[in-house]
């Protein structure tokens, strides 16, 4: 187990040294989430909760409920929040996306984000480690169930917010066509002239709007260094607009 720091050091972050581990993707989907104060929101594999916390502290008043199938994460995701003072706004509940826990109540969350596997099923070779693994690499429940999830678990005019690899993009988009309006995508290009790694996509329930592909934002300078954009995010704490 290592303790990193998230937001410049604002949140404390234990993790398992090897398997899966936060890297800059949850922060990023955190800073995209429109929370206000009040709000609940609802983290979808929510792992060892490095989303949840980077956006319980960028908006005090919200409150965040992770879902995890793994049960050791799910403990050590309570610990973390824990650990941070924000047991009080972020518990973390055990179950299944496929067979929702009764707990979690439809139409009754304001925001969902989530951090899929980017790897659809019998496209890629297992990780040793069953926790890396599961996070990336679909296991029974595929893209379209994650955003099956996240659209039921919305109240009318919520968001959803994914993060994930740019070449699914099609994927993604076809999932939510239909099912949700205001599709915005967001693209995180690893330099400049690089095509993007990554895509934040969100969209609204019930609501009738355009598409819309924004400018998205560079991650790296030319010798390697984190953008000022990025900076701002990472270190930051910042918001992301989209």
């Amino acid at each position: 187990m290592t303790e990193d720091a998230l937001l410049g050091g604002r949140v404390r972050f234990r993790q398992p040294a090897d398997g899966a581990r936060a890297a800059i993707d949850p922060i990023f989907l955190a800073a995209a989430v429109p929370a206000e104060a009040r709000e609940m929101v609802l983290d979808v594999g929510c792992g060892a909760g490095a989303a949840a916390l980077c956006l319980a502290a960028r908006v005090p008043g919200c409150r965040i409920v992770g879902l995890e199938v793994q049960r050791d994460l799910v403990r050590l995701a309570g610990d973390n929040a824990a650990l941070n003072g924000m047991s009080p706004r972020v518990s973390v509940i055990a179950g299944d996306l496929l067979q929702p826990p009764p707990r979690l109540s439809p139409g009754s969350f304001d925001h969902v984000m989530a951090n899929p596997p980017y790897i659809e099923r019998g496209r890629g070779t297992p990780a040793a480690n069953l926790s890396k693994a599961a996070a990336t690499l679909e296991g029974d429940a595929g893209l379209g169930d994650w955003v099956r999830l996240a659209l039921a678990m919305l109240r009318g005019k919520g968001t959803v917010t994914f993060i994930h690899r740019a070449d699914r993009i099609d994927a993604m988009v076809a999932h939510l066509a239909g099912r949700a309006g205001e599709i915005t995508i967001f693209p995180l290009w690893p330099a400049a002239g690089q095509a993007a790694s990554r895509i934040l996509v969100r969209a609204r329930k019930q609501v009738a709007a355009p598409a819309r592909l924004l400018p998205g934002l560079v991650l790296h300078e030319a010798d390697g260094r984190f953008t000022e954009a990025a900076e701002a995010v990472l270190r930051g704490g910042a918001a992301l607009t989209l």
